[in-house]
């Protein structure tokens, strides 16, 4: 049973709050491996962020990834769950610089649904611990209205 939502879905926003400027000056994952095109949700007090990614026929994976039915890979499904993350880690921290979080590791990785070209992928995430040297996180993600991804994941700054 997975755990509830982050944000219900009926509450996620849809609006961009930040594009895919300021996600580039926050994560260093550059060309086919940036997994965030742009950010619904940043709150501090709270500890949460909501990302998505538009997935489209274009994206590298799709000529090669189960040929006839493209799906998004749940690699892939992690590391937006990562990247968003580092987005979080860095406007939360904005004295840590240059820095970002290193994959640190992975626990209760669910995959409970499909992602497919045409949709856009929400992750959520909520800030578990942002201890000085491990930071922990709560992902889940969202498409076609339901819940598809869903970990915990740690972060080291590097």
């Amino acid at each position: 049973m997975p755990a509830p939502l982050i944000v219900p879905i009926d509450e996620i926003p849809t609006r961009e709050v930040m594009g895919v400027e300021k996600v580039r000056e926050m994560i260093p994952q550059r060309h086919e491996m940036r997994q965030l095109d742009g950010i619904l949700l940043f709150d501090a007090d709270k500890g949460i962020a909501i990302g998505y990614k538009d997935i489209t026929e274009n994206d590298f994976w799709v000529r090669g990834h189960i040929p006839g039915r493209p799906l998004m890979p749940g690699v892939l499904m992690c590391e937006a769950a990562a990247q968003l993350c580092s987005f979080y880690f860095r406007m939360s921290c904005p004295e840590v610089g240059d820095k970002f979080l290193g994959f640190g590791g992975m626990d209760k990785v669910r995959f409970r649904g499909t992602v497919e070209p045409g949709e856009r992928f929400i992750t959520l995430v909520r800030e578990v611990t942002l201890e000085r040297r491990l930071k922990i996180f709560d992902a889940q993600g969202i498409a076609h209205g339901k819940l598809v991804f869903d970990a915990r994941i740690s972060g080291i700054e590097v």
